[in-house]
């Protein structure tokens, strides 16, 4: 819920950030301060989206070498295979074997990949449009490298993302959206516009206009005397 309440905080300051990154497009280091201060302006947290991924890891890593040795080395030997102690709802036979080595692996596969772009396209609501297709262009780079890993890591993986995916579409109803703000928040590094002809701030207060002048007096000349 705090991961998604400061995903929409970010999603409602997008035009500023837009803005900040459209103006120091050129100089990297200053687009980098310039951000910093603005987030921190606004208590923004761009680092909490990454947060269950970080907590997420060594689960991942922890089951993968436990699948990884359960299929050199059995508990149970070859008769707890036999018995069918490895297999996952009769659907999968063999959680420890390969993605490829069953027709029930790539059907998990498939759901993993659809479940992935489904998961960035619902999360990632304040990635830039190049970000966002490259997110969701990854997990089909990833297959064939995912088609040697344990059928039970993909399961993990693609349950992993089917719950995110629930989760964000749930909670997203039970929490209400943050408002955009108002007005932007001027600061020391938010320049004034100024006006085009004496360069005075466009914000400065501008004197009431004076009323326009009357007729001109006619002013009668006097006839000077033999004329």
């Amino acid at each position: 819920m705090k991961q998604i309440h400061s995903m929409q905080n970010m999603q409602s300051h997008a035009p500023q950030m837009k803005e900040i990154q459209r103006k120091y497009k050129g100089d990297r280091q200053k687009l980098n301060e310039e951000l910093m201060k603005f987030y921190k302006e606004n208590n923004i947290n761009p680092a909490s989206s990454c947060l269950p991924l970080l907590a997420q890891l060594p689960i991942f890593i922890g089951l993968f070498y436990t699948l990884r040795a359960f299929a050199k080395h059995p508990p149970g030997g070859q008769a707890a295979i036999d018995r069918g102690d490895f297999h996952w709802l009769h659907f999968v036979p063999d959680i420890t074997k390969h993605a490829n080595s069953h027709w029930s692996g790539f059907v998990l596969l498939a759901i993993y990949v659809l479940s992935q772009v489904a998961s960035t396209y619902f999360m990632s609501g304040t990635m830039q449009k190049s970000q966002r297709y490259l997110m969701m262009v990854l997990p089909f780079v990833f297959i064939p490298f995912i088609l040697n890993f344990p059928t039970g890591l993909v399961l993990y993986w693609m349950t992993t993302n089917l719950w995110t995916v629930g989760q964000g579409l749930i909670t997203r109803r039970l929490i209400p959206k943050v408002a955009p703000p108002a007005t932007q928040k001027r600061s020391s590094r938010t320049p004034a516009k100024e006006s085009a002809n004496d360069g005075a701030p466009a914000e400065a207060e501008v004197p009431a206009p004076k009323p326009a002048p009357g007729p001109p007096r006619r002013v009668k000349r006097k006839k000077k005397a033999g004329r």
